[in-house]
């Protein structure tokens, strides 16, 4: 995992409500465990149309969302079942945050376990940002917060040990895997105890 220390993005805007995991990569496409090729798959049964050519209507398909990182999504974003298919999909299709004002707890947890910063914002600012496609942003993970074009800044919040896994770019293991040599004094120390 790469550290994530500032994204700056223009934002794509998706604003259906209550996109769930199975919408963000459809069940059939979970066989795989690594994630290389998910982007190709993300949001694939709205994005396609039968024939397999881009469906128009679709708006990550317009021109002005190609290359935007930052997604503003509709509420109740990452709602279903719980996948880690749906984080490693919007990564490898290029997404590096997700902006709502309510985010599925179980699709938060994943994406930040992988790198995807998903992040809630107030009512108001989140009308904002659905308002305002396109626009500009700087999200500072260090320090938590969310850089508006004007200089204004929204505020948020990560729980410390994902904030800490995400500047270090690390997971949980990786995170544990540093600390092996103290983990193995431990074990030793205890051994002999007994």
């Amino acid at each position: 995992m790469k550290p994530v220390t500032r994204i700056h993005s223009r934002t794509a805007v998706l604003a259906d409500e209550n996109i769930d995991t199975d919408r963000i990569i459809p069940a059939r496409f979970l066989t795989t465990t690594t994630r290389d090729g998910l982007g190709r798959l993300c949001f694939h049964d709205w994005r396609y149309q039968a024939d397999g050519s881009d469906n128009p209507a679709f708006p990550l398909n317009r021109p002005e969302a190609k290359g935007c990182a930052i997604l503003v999504a509709g509420r109740n974003f990452g709602c279903g079942s719980s996948r880690e298919h749906a984080p490693w999909a919007l990564l490898d299709y290029g997404i590096q945050a997700v902006l709502c004002s309510e985010i599925a707890d179980i699709f938060r947890s994943n994406a930040l376990k992988n790198g995807l910063l998903a992040i809630m914002v107030s009512e108001a600012e989140h009308r904002w940002l659905l308002e305002h496609p396109g626009v500009e942003l700087s999200i500072d993970v260090r320090e938590q917060y969310v850089a508006l074009p004007d200089g204004g800044r929204i505020a948020f919040q990560l729980e410390p040990f994902a904030r800490h896994c995400l500047l270090e770019g690390v997971d949980q293991l990786g995170f544990l895997l540093q600390h092996d040599e103290a983990i193995a004094a431990f074990e030793a120390r205890r051994g002999e105890a007994a």
